[in-house]
């Protein structure tokens, strides 16, 4: 039986698999998994483990761990720090840390106000990126695909010239996509609709050899946040659940469980965007009427501060804060529009947390305890659990780390293939 909500994750395809499925591990698969439990352990660690702590947080015995510490440090993925210090008598731990530079994701966005390419390496340091801002509604995608091709084959000759190994290239779209297939089924305020965006990177000389992949824009903000959110409080990856609203032009959602994207039995999940408020209101881009978009989207919201489509949010924020009184309405409306589409997400899915990011995050001192009032009011749960609202911590531009991010993360999945033979 397949769980309709489905992990985000290489090699898993839903969250419940039937029993009849399970076969004993083979001692290859064993290794794998083994190589791939010791990466994600340092990659994602607070502070950098040695091979005896390391050993203890996996549960595998001294040796086994080093052999595969050794071979990850063979292969580049992992390096040696300096020794520790010991006050006592024995050998200094040496700590071990995801490799800087040597293994790189490369994230492309395609949005309606900018276009981008950021490399991330293993540790999700930033090691390059270039951003072209601009108004790209109804752009027309063979064109926009073959600029944001030549901008990716800059990055990656950069990263060439840094003896760096490219692991693969995520194209971040802001609507439905089919990450098999590589086809954007509907970006509606792109205006686009069945376009193989994958075949025109695959064009290029220097990124066809690539993995190439497309994602939702949302999803892969979202997996940037959970990344930033477990390293900024040094918790377990698993323990990050909740519920991501992120404001463009469009508004995207996603789901997070146990520090993964539950994408739905298609991938897509999380369209909050296109949550009906209102079957009388206004005409949505999508095709439907009253949809949350066009009452807290940020075309929307700056009509009705009677404002520019190309505003400032800081602008936008100055102007409510002196006490204009169109700006202050437009964000009320917006974020009751916000809270009523988000307590109907909660009740139905059962999670405690809401993070507003885009440019929610810039206006959450005005968006989010209005917000948190309208959901903690609604939710049937909260009055036991109360629901926090809070702001996204991931930066600017999150859906292209998330795009970089998802290509690190199959690395560290699965190692085996970039490691040296024996």
């Amino acid at each position: 039986m397949v769980s309709p909500l489905r992990r985000d994750e290489p090699g898993q395809p839903a969250l419940l698999r039937s029993r009849g499925n399970v076969r004993p591990a083979r001692q290859s698969s064993l290794r794998e998994h083994n190589l791939s439990l010791v990466l994600r352990h340092i990659v994602d660690a607070g502070t950098p483990m040695t091979r005896a702590r390391l050993a203890k947080a996996v549960d595998l015995t001294r040796p086994a761990v080093s052999d595969l510490v050794d071979r990850l440090i063979a292969a580049r993925l992992v390096v040696e720090a300096a020794p520790e210090s010991v006050d006592r008598a024995g050998r200094p731990g040496v700590p071990l840390l995801p490799a800087p530079g040597s293994f790189i994701g490369v994230g492309v966005d395609v949005a309606v106000d900018h276009i981008g390419v950021r490399a991330l390496d293993l540790a999700g340091t930033l090691v390059t990126e270039r951003i072209v801002e601009g108004d790209f509604r109804s752009s027309e995608p063979l064109a926009m695909l073959e600029r944001v091709t030549s901008l990716t084959e800059l990055v990656v000759a950069q990263l060439d010239s840094l003896n760096a190994t490219v692991a693969g290239v995520c194209l971040s779209v802001p609507g439905l996509t089919d990450p098999q297939g590589g086809i954007v089924r509907y970006a509606p305020n792109l205006g686009w609709r069945e376009f193989d965006a994958l075949a025109v990177l695959r064009r290029s000389a220097r990124l066809r050899d690539l993995t190439l992949e497309v994602g939702n824009d949302a999803n892969l903000a979202a997996r940037a946040e959970a990344r930033h959110r477990s390293r900024a409080t040094g918790g377990s990856r698993l323990d990050q659940n909740f519920l991501f609203v992120s404001g463009e032009v469009g508004i995207g959602g996603a789901i997070v469980l146990g520090g993964d994207l539950a994408t739905g039995l298609h991938g897509w999940s999380g369209e909050i965007g296109h949550s009906v408020l209102d079957p009388a209101g206004p005409q949505c881009r999508c095709g439907a009427t009253g949809c949350l978009e066009q009452y807290a989207g940020k075309d929307a919201i700056l009509r009705r501060a009677h404002l520019p489509a190309n505003t400032s949010v800081s602008r936008l924020l100055a102007r409510a804060r002196a006490g204009n009184s169109q700006a202050t309405a437009a964000l009320t409306e917006a974020a009751e529009a916000l809270g009523l589409a988000s307590s109907s997400s909660l009740n139905l899915l059962d999670l405690d947390a809401v993070v507003l990011g885009g440019f929610y995050a810039q206006l959450f001192d005005v968006l989010g305890p209005l917000v948190a009032d309208i959901i903690n009011q609604r939710v049937l749960a909260a009055r036991w659990v109360p629901v926090r609202v809070e702001s996204a911590v991931s930066g600017d531009y999150a859906s292209l780390s998330g795009a970089a991010l998802r290509v690190v993360d199959r690395v560290v999945a699965h190692p085996a293939p970039w490691l040296a033979p024996r």
